[in-house]
């Protein structure tokens, strides 16, 4: 891509996750000419791996831009504790070693997510609250309180020399958010007044018209919901939500039953949240020994899994596999949340297993058991017209939520409207705003103890292996390349017999001897010109007789 006139009072926004997709949430500010720029980091968020990537833990944003500037990063705001957010700061920020500012409840989880994963690991972070306004570096950041499904989210008012941006982080319009400061329309309005020269604003829900309903009122049904269920009530949500949490301990106790919690991260987020005060006034809650010996009409079980993660705790009570906790005909399972695009199967897949035990299903199909923590387009429209934004990046969404946000925004009558994707670099200047450049981008992988990229981690490989299976194969030969045995062949994930029931390995056997020993004399005698015969003939026949092109590996041993 050529490259645009470069202006020295330059402000840039640069995308290298979260634009396109939904989770691995990072981004960059810059100020200044192209050689000499200084950079703010918003956010450090994972996404988690599909089907596409068998094996791997956690994807995270290619931060080989980063490392190259490193020097000029004055530090990394993070909006809010969600994983796509701040998930990857403790497998990245050791590249980069920069300052972080966040919230007392973000300060708080990821402190806790560093003691459980990497305890010998000490990441400094300046404590900041909503309302705050700070210097970093030559960027004035205001924390401007904001609605959203976890406590202490922020959009980011970031002023700079050439003005001011409002990064909205993920947001709703929402007064009675049931825990924390509700959204601060009165504060948006004044920087609206000051003069918001560009909007980078979340694009979730761009595509559904309406506004979004309140926690409050996911409060009030979750009380009808568990005061008329007869027996035993479980429900499943986010364990960051802490709001629900708290609608659900409310719940639980005007109905006269304990709450008894299950799974690692809600104990985890519970403990931070008590700690700062959002869980005040509510009875103490129960761990999972007391699920037993409490009477059924008694109980309310709350836990993580709403996702269907096969290791969270509703996946394996739904399957029989937890060794405290199971249901009986008549329970109820509350499901307040949202499936997130991927994981339907598995959702579906613990609500069947429910099913077969006979216990009644809530989702929000149902009854308002649960509410989105993003804007729709009524929502979009009152931070518009208080704002009054000159240039507008739809971020945070898929292609067709960012394409229904850019139309929505020059519908409101936004002039420049920058359709970016992860690696553009972005001009935010008015007048002059659009793309100038790119950046390498990409993915990493957390792979085990591994953090690399995909090719280099073998996950691509890997992904070969799970549709067609592998073959290895090893040939003795002496210095004349002649084989001093037959080759030996282990065949893995492939059919042992052919259609005419004629064993895949002799005839794999039969093909690679035949291909070895038609090489000319004078070329046998290369190992690798050996290899790489046995390997063709060894794929060709199974492609012959399966029809799937197998990965094969030819060791060639000469004595």
């Amino acid at each position: 891509m050529a490259k645009a006139k470069i202006k020295k009072n330059e402000l840039v926004f640069l995308p290298l996750g979260g634009v396109g997709e939904i989770g691995m949430n990072l981004a960059l500010y810059g100020i200044g000419p192209e050689d000499d720029r200084s950079w703010l980091i918003v956010d450090c968020g994972v996404s988690f791996a599909g089907p596409d990537l068998p094996g791997v833990d956690l994807v995270l944003p290619d931060i080989r831009f980063l490392e190259e500037e490193v020097d000029n990063i004055v530090g990394m705001v993070i909006t809010h504790a969600h994983e796509d957010h701040y998930g990857g700061i403790i497998h990245l920020w050791p590249h980069l070693r920069v300052p972080i500012y966040a919230t007392p409840f973000t300060a708080g989880l990821l402190e806790s997510k560093r003691e459980m994963d990497s305890g010998d690991l000490d990441i400094p972070v300046t404590v900041v609250r909503q309302g705050d306004r700070l210097s970093i570096g030559p960027f004035d950041v205001e924390f401007v309180a904001m609605a959203h499904s976890i406590p202490e989210p922020c959009a980011l008012a970031i002023r700079t020399s050439a003005g001011m941006v409002l990064h909205t982080g993920d947001w709703k319009v929402d007064h009675t958010p049931g825990i924390g400061l509700p959204i601060d329309m009165k504060r948006l309005e004044e920087l609206g007044q000051e003069g918001v020269m560009a909007l980078v604003c979340d694009s979730t829900n761009a595509i559904r018209e309406g506004v979004s309903p309140s926690e409050a009122a996911v409060a009030v049904e979750l009380k009808k919901v568990i005061s008329a269920a007869k027996h035993r009530v479980a429900v499943t949500t986010f364990a960051s939500n802490v709001a629900r949490i708290r609608s659900i301990a409310e719940a639980t106790q005007a109905a006269g039953r304990d709450l008894v919690v299950v799974g690692r991260s809600m104990h985890r987020v519970i403990e931070v949240a008590t700690e700062l005060g959002y869980l005040d006034g509510l009875k103490p809650f129960h761990d999972e020994e007391a699920y037993g010996y409490l009477p059924r009409e008694k109980v309310v079980l709350l836990c993580t899994g709403s996702q269907g993660e096969a290791r969270a705790a509703m996946a394996r009570i739904a399957a029989g596999d937890h060794r405290n906790i199971a249901f009986s005909k008549g329970d109820t399972v509350i499901f307040s949340s949202r499936t997130i695009p991927g994981n339907e199967k598995a959702v579906i897949d613990v609500m069947n297993n429910l099913a077969e035990d006979d216990v009644t299903i809530i989702t929000d199909r149902d009854a308002l058991v649960h509410v989105s923590g993003h804007p729709r387009r009524g929502e979009l429209e009152q931070l518009y017209k208080i704002v009054k934004p000159k240039v507008v990046v739809p971020v945070h969404g898929e292609p067709m939520h960012l394409s229904a946000h850019a139309e929505f925004a020059g519908n409101m009558g936004v002039r420049e409207v920058v359709r970016a994707s992860n690696g553009d670099i972005v001009r935010l200047n008015e007048g002059s705003a659009g793309i100038i450049d790119e950046a390498p981008f990409g993915i990493w992988v957390k792979d085990g103890h591994i953090l690399d990229d995909p090719e280099t981690t073998g996950v691509k490989e890997r992904r070969k292996l799970s549709f067609a299976g592998a073959a290895v194969v090893s040939l003795v030969v002496n210095r004349a390349g002649e084989l001093l045995d037959d080759p030996q062949v282990v065949l893995m994930g492939i059919p042992e017999e052919d259609e005419d029931g004629d064993p895949i390995e002799a005839i794999v056997i039969k093909e690679i001897i035949g291909a070895v020993t038609s090489i000319p004399k004078a070329r046998r005698r290369d190992k690798d010109v050996i290899g790489e015969s046995a390997r063709r003939a060894a794929r060709a026949a199974i492609l012959d007789v399966w029809g799937k092109k197998t990965l094969c590996k030819v060791v060639v041993s000469q004595v």
